[in-house]
């Protein structure tokens, strides 16, 4: 059985690095597993990029051409939006090759067109990464025209000049007529596509992002303190995402909201703050407690260090489709601390391996974190953390799932 899994780039972004995460998860399986990928940098052998010199160039030009285009689309959701506009070369290299299965990921920036997705006629898996397939153009969005179909009349207020995300939907709804097997990495994603007026009744099931568990475990963490030059009796909680606190879905905003309700806790001691994912800002923010940025940790021993050396880590997204910094996280054996939302309630085991508050109540979400280091103490948390990774994350746990649905596929 040949696999090929098709996302924009291998290594860049949460999104590449749970697709290669699956991707290796199959080779260790004994599937002849491939990524193809627009822009590869691991230097894996087993991830092509198959596009000439030429396609390559005009990749680049049609995702340079689309950014104006989005622009005429005047609206306060600052998510990423992508039309996916333009046909490339990848179908007829798809349709050709011998791959039984094409297993797509995240193929924005212009990869794969709405019409592009259509046009393969090898029996596909979809593995989603946020809401964007059964949306418009939107990645994320706190409206529900996704639930409903996208109207004239149900736009939203703070949205004005082309209706971009209407078009993108209708695109969609024109083009993809033939249901793909999709896969939700949480319940709460499979609940979206099974509610979603253009996926509804498309074959959906939940299989989470593996992890290597060989690799991502816990350093000791004094010695991944001394590592990092930190400090060993500090209280040290951790906040992390690509772009830092510069995305407003990521909800770093209501984690400093809720630091202002531990000024005058005394179980807990010398508190310092680390970030990584952003460089240190001209402006620091106004709180009480120290704050360190560790900028963009390029590779994984690094992090695998940082998530060592920190008593918990905070994810206190606003929305969230999986939260792999949190997997990432407690396979380090690090609890974690987080709002009872979408992926997250999926990864965090309340109470055993972290604390999920009330939705974006900072005053819980500050309860949690002092709960959460009182249990570090004794460190049974940060062993059920660990554990709970190794059970239900596994490379070989996971990789069973995804041949299950290739197999069914490639015997209709």
């Amino acid at each position: 059985m040949k696999i090929i899994h098709l996302n924009y780039s291998d290594i860049v972004g949460g999104a590449a690095r749970a697709a290669y995460r699956t991707h290796h998860s199959l080779l260790a399986s004994g599937l002849d597993s491939r990524m193809w990928v627009n822009q590869g940098i691991s230097g894996d052998w087993t991830v092509e990029m198959p596009l000439s010199k030429l396609d390559k160039t005009i990749a680049n030009i049609y995702s340079y051409i689309v950014k104006p285009f989005v622009k005429l689309l005047k609206t306060k959701n600052s998510t990423l939006h992508s039309p996916q506009i333009f046909s490339s070369s990848w179908v007829k290299k798809i349709n050709s090759c011998d791959a039984d299965i094409i297993h797509l990921h995240w193929t924005q920036n212009e990869m794969l067109s709405v019409s592009d997705i259509s046009s393969i006629k090898k029996p596909l898996v979809w593995t989603l990464y946020d809401m964007w397939a059964f949306c418009g153009a939107e990645h994320y969005t706190e409206e529900f025209r996704w639930k409903f179909g996208y109207q004239r009349k149900n736009r939203p207020v703070y949205e004005s000049g082309f209706d971009l995300n209407f078009w993108t939907w209708k695109r969609k709804k024109k083009k993809w007529k033939k249901p793909i097997h999709i896969v939700a990495l949480s319940n709460w994603l499979s609940n979206c596509v099974k509610e979603s007026a253009l996926m509804c009744d498309w074959p959906t099931e939940v299989i989470p992002c593996p992890i290597d568990i060989n690799f991502w475990k816990p350093l000791k963490k004094s010695h991944a303190r001394e590592l990092l030059d930190l400090p060993n009796e500090s209280t040290l909680i951790l906040f992390g995402a690509v772009g830092g606190g510069n995305d407003p879905r990521k909800g770093f905003d209501l984690f400093l909201n809720s630091l202002k309700f531990l000024s005058d806790n005394k179980n807990i001691k010398d508190l310092k703050i680390l970030v990584f994912g952003q460089k240190e800002p001209k402006e620091l923010p106004k709180i009480n407690f120290p704050i360190y940025y560790k900028g963009y940790l390029h590779d994984d021993i690094s992090l695998r260090a940082l998530y060592s050396a920190v008593d918990l880590m905070v994810v206190p997204s606003r929305l969230e489709a999986f939260g792999q910094t949190a997997l990432e996280a407690q396979a380090c054996g690090t609890p974690v601390v987080a709002f009872n939302i979408g992926g997250l309630k999926d990864i965090i085991l309340h109470c055993e391996t972290g604390y999920l508050a009330k939705a974006f109540d900072e005053k819980d979400l500050a309860r949690g974190i002092v709960w959460t280091v009182e249990q570090c103490k004794n460190n049974i948390i940060n062993t059920q953390s660990r554990n709970q990774v190794v059970k239900r994350f596994n490379y070989e746990l996971i990789s069973q799932k995804y041949k299950k649905i290739y197999e069914k596929l490639i015997l209709k």
